[in-house]
């Protein structure tokens, strides 16, 4: 072998180990694009697009109030930027963190769901009919955050659709959306009417965000979100709990009594539910049946025994409040 062809032959080996080198290096980049080439989603589809998605094309900084009017205009909550505007815009930052951009839409009767950071989810979503909001860093060479909504991808050509900016349209090729989306952590989020779970949601994803929700005061919307919960998730105890106890603010004492003997059919040993069941008997007038009740909720070592005692001594003093004829 001669000098001439064993150089060769080196750099050619050097030349394919920089571009073996080189290849991984691409896949470490956008490393959720390249397994979706081997690890597409089952069930969604490679086209979707949501069409009737609207656009409201932001103003200066002001991508986050015209990502949310997006979003829940699209849930059925009628909102432009302008109203938003002053509940996540900051103008210091000169942007929207991503807190105000998920207790806003609580505020419209709405569930603000934060994804799992993974293409997949985000892709399920939009397939679901759940247009997406995204955090990007689109900056050229320094940091600069964006919130865009997704609206739609065609998996054969690798191009996503995005409501961004000025663009009703922003055509994006899925490795180069990665590259900025990945900056920021894989942030995302949806927006639902409560009675419609995100289909990627978690049991506790979901209930963490009912509970989100249930503090901004929205009692109606609080009880949609719970009656979704028990739909997907029958053996869902704090979703049973609080449904009865939106019933019973609202009076609706025969509704929360039948919320409440349902869970207990699948939580007999549950000392909360024996306790309100027993509250919402006696708010009714059925005081033998509530103290009946609350005795079987008697346990000196359970963290609830004080709102058990309390409960019962509740129910005896009405009880001789009815024998006195006294109120």
């Amino acid at each position: 072998m001669t000098g001439a062809v064993r150089t060769a032959r080196l750099a050619a080996g050097f030349l394919c180990c920089w571009l073996i080198a080189g290849l991984m290096g691409c896949a470490q980049l956008v490393p959720q694009t390249i397994g979706l080439r081997t690890g597409w989603p089952e069930g969604v589809p490679q086209h979707v697009e949501l069409k009737d998605v609207p656009f409201f094309p932001q103003t200066d900084y002001q991508c986050g109030p015209a990502a949310l009017a997006t979003i829940l205009s699209y849930s059925g909550a009628p909102v432009t930027p302008d109203a938003l505007v002053n509940q996540v815009y900051l103008p210091a930052r000169k942007g929207s963190l991503q807190l105000e951009m998920l207790s806003t839409p609580r505020r419209y009767g709405r569930v603000s769901y934060a994804l799992a950071p993974r293409y997949a989810d985000m892709l399920r979503e939009v397939a679901a009919g759940n247009p997406v909001v995204v955090l990007q860093d689109i900056g050229p060479m320094f940091t600069q955050w964006h919130y865009a909504v997704l609206a739609g991808f065609d998996y054969p050509s690798g191009t996503l659709f995005l409501r961004s900016g000025t663009k009703a349209r922003q055509e994006m090729p899925f490795t180069a959306f990665e590259r900025e989306w990945m900056k920021s952590g894989y942030w995302a989020m949806v927006v639902t009417p409560p009675d419609r779970i995100p289909v990627t949601a978690t049991e506790e994803g979901w209930m963490a965000a009912v509970l989100a929700m249930v503090r901004s005061g929205d009692g109606d919307s609080a009880a949609k979100a719970y009656e979704a919960a028990l739909t997907r998730w029958p053996d869902n105890l704090p979703a049973a709990i609080g449904l009865a106890n939106q019933y019973h603010t609202k009076g609706a004492l025969a509704e929360a009594g039948n919320v409440l003997r349902k869970a207990l059919l699948r939580h007999p040993k549950s000392i909360i539910v024996m306790n309100n069941l027993a509250q919402t008997l006696s708010d009714q007038g059925r005081h033998a049946e509530a103290l009946a009740q609350i005795d079987k909720a008697a346990d000196p070592a359970s963290p609830f025994a004080g709102e058990v005692k309390n409960t019962r001594q509740l129910i005896l003093q009405r009880i001789a409040q009815r024998k006195t004829g006294s109120r």
